[in-house]
């Protein structure tokens, strides 16, 4: 299967009843600038572009939001606690991307969706969420070339870095995704020098 534009993966997204259910469960919390992220997107582009008959299992489903009125970190556990009373088979995660800044290091974000574009690759810079007529809307900061494309590159934020720039490489080793999505292509240039592609 072929997904040429962001409505290829939304009709993907709006024809997937497990992806609908998520997307309605975290919709009940009614948060602030919400989207599921990451994983959640990028998994479901390269299973179906992979022809895979079964879904590749998530390791946590990540549910993101912009409050800059509770920073408190009890406030996301509390919201994921709510989430799993309502579906407990999920692997919720959530997190308030107006406090995450300060793990990692970062200037303040503006928006969910300044901190998505702000993820590691661009592959994994994706969000979906539902509008107020309960439409699925997509959110690419970088575009969706890359996923549609299966190319792992860095974001400007870790390509322009030569201290944040190794911990996309490290992450890519780690996560060794090229062994479940075998047409995966690396893409590591830097912006601070070139470094090797690595196969």
């Amino acid at each position: 299967m072929k997904l040429n534009n962001k409505e290829d993966i939304l009709q993907l997204v709006q024809n997937d009843p497990w992806m609908m259910s998520v997307l309605e469960t975290a919709s009940l919390l009614h948060l602030p600038d919400w989207w599921v992220c990451a994983g959640f997107v990028r998994s479901k582009i390269w299973d179906t572009l992979h022809g895979f008959a079964e879904r590749t299992p998530l390791p946590d489903v990540d549910v993101v939001y912009f409050d800059p009125s509770n920073l408190d970190e009890a406030e996301e556990k509390r919201l994921e606690e709510q989430l799993r009373s309502i579906d407990p088979t999920i692997p919720w995660s959530v997190k308030n991307e107006a406090r995450m800044h300060l793990i990692n290091n970062m200037s303040p974000f503006s928006s969910s969706t300044d901190a998505i574009s702000n993820f590691t690759e661009t592959a994994t810079a994706l969000g979906l969420s539902l509008n107020e007529a309960g439409q699925v809307i997509l959110t690419a900061p970088h575009g969706i070339e890359d996923a549609v494309n299966m190319v792992l590159r860095p974001t400007p934020h870790f390509a322009a870095d030569k201290e944040r720039h190794p911990i996309f490489v490290e992450r890519i080793a780690r996560k060794n995704w090229q062994q479940t999505w075998s047409q995966l292509q690396l893409h590591t240039a830097s912006a601070v020098g070139d470094f090797p592609t690595l196969e």
